[in-house]
C-alpha cells in the first residue's frame, strides 16, 4: 500500500502519551507568533520526537493511534498535515477521533485522494489500482472528502489541499486543457470550504493558473521542494488574497529517501537550510502585512527534525518583531 502508518486502527492501545514539559521561553515564544499564522509538521507519529514533543518512548503505532492530543498541547504546533487521506478517503470514525483530540484552535489540512489528482492516461500507483477514475471529479470530492471533513471536524478543517504529483511530459502536453478540467472542478466545490492547489510541474505554473486560482478563492500551495522553483519565485502565483499555504518539504540537494535515511530518527536539525527559512519567512512577513492567514506545513526532511524547524520559524520570526 501507502507505506504510511494506519493510525486510529482496530487495535485498542493502552494509556496516554504524555506530552513533553516545555520551558516557559517555548511558551512565551508561541505568544509572540500571530494568531492568523499556524505552523506544524506533516504527521506527528515520530518516536524521535520523544523530548521534542512526547515525553515518553513511543512506538510509532501508539503515537499514530493516540499521540496527536499530545502534539495538540505543543504551543507552536497549532496545525497538521494529513497524509493518509491522499492514499485512501478518511472514515467518519477517524475524522472524529482527530477533531476530538483537538481544542478549537486548531486547524488540519487534509489532502484529498489521490485518485482526484491523477488523470486516466496517467501510470497509476500500487496504492490506486482497482480504484476509479474520478480524475478532478467534484462529486466524488465532495462525497469523499469535503462533506465528511467539514461535518466532522467543523471549522478545524484549515485546508483540502489537492496535490498534483509530477505528470511528466506525456501529461502535460495537455496543459490547456487540464487547467479547463481543473476550473470546471473547483467551480463545482463546496463554496464553504478553503482549499489550495500545489503542482510538482513547474511547466504548469503560470499567470493563468494564478488567475484561475484567484477567481475561485483557492490558495496557491507552494512547495518548497527540489523539482519547484523557490518558494519566492512561485509568489508570482499567489492569490494574494486567500490563506497563503506552504509546504517545506525536502531540501534542494536531497532526494526523499536520501534525507530520510540522512536524518532519522528526527531529533535534531541534521542540515538547516537558512536560505530556505528566510524565504518563507519573508513570504510570511508579506501575508501576515496584509492580514492574511498564512499555514506553514513542515517535513522531517526538509532540515532532519520537523518540530525544531518549526522552533527555529518561530525564533527567527520573533527576533525581527
Amino acid at each position: 500500500m501507502s507505506g504510511q502508518v494506519d493510525f486510529f486502527g482496530d487495535q485498542p492501545a493502552r494509556g496516554k502519551v504524555v506530552a513533553a514539559p516545555l520551558d516557559d521561553d517555548i511558551r512565551l515564544l508561541a505568544s509572540k507568533i500571530p494568531s492568523g499564522l499556524r505552523f506544524g509538521a506533516s504527521t506527528w507519529s515520530f518516536p524521535g520526537w520523544q523530548g521534542l514533543v512526547y515525553g515518553g518512548e513511543y512506538e510509532e503505532t501508539k503515537l499514530s493511534r493516540d499521540g496527536l492530543a499530545a502534539y495538540a498541547r505543543h504551543p507552536l504546533l497549532r496545525s497538521v498535515g494529513v497524509d493518509r487521506s491522499y492514499y485512501r478517503p478518511l472514515d467518519d470514525k477517524t475524522l472524529q477521533r482527530m477533531a476530538d483530540a483537538v481544542g478549537d484552535d486548531f486547524r488540519f489540512l487534509i489532502k484529498a485522494h489521490a485518485a482526484l489528482m491523477l488523470p486516466k492516461s496517467a501510470r497509476r500507483p500500487e496504492y490506486l489500482l482497482g480504484v476509479p477514475d474520478v480524475f478532478l471529479d467534484a462529486a466524488y470530492a465532495s462525497c469523499n472528502v469535503i462533506e465528511p471533513a467539514l461535518r466532522l471536524l467543523g471549522d478545524k478543517l484549515g485546508i483540502i489541499l489537492f496535490q498534483f504529483s509530477p505528470l511528466g511530459d506525456r501529461v502535460l502536453r495537455y496543459r490547456d486543457e487540464l487547467l479547463e478540467r481543473l476550473e470546471g472542478f473547483l467551480s463545482a466545490l463546496p463554496k464553504e470550504v478553503r482549499y489550495a492547489v500545489e503542482w510538482r510541474d513547474a511547466a504548469m505554473l503560470g499567470p493563468d493558473l494564478a488567475d484561475l486560482l484567484a477567481r475561485h478563492k483557492v490558495s496557491y500551495g507552494f512547495a518548497a521542494h527540489p523539482r519547484m522553483p523557490n518558494v519566492d519565485e512561485q509568489s508570482r502565483f499567489d492569490t494574494g488574497e486567500e490563506p497563503m499555504v506552504i509546504r517545506w518539504l525536502l531540501r534542494r540537494d536531497r532526494a526523499y529517501e536520501e534525507a530520510r535515511a540522512t536524518y532519522a530518527p528526527f531529533d535534531r536539525l541534521v542540515e538547516p537550510d537558512s536560505e530556505s527559512r528566510h524565504r518563507i519567512l519573508s513570504l510570511l512577513r508579506g501575508a501576515v502585512g496584509q492580514g492574511r492567514e498564512a499555514l506553514v506545513i513542515v517535513n522531517n526532511k526538509a532540515e532532519g527534525s520537523a518540530p525544531l524547524s518549526v522552533l527555529q520559524l518561530a525564533r527567527e520570526w520573533s527576533a525581527v518583531g
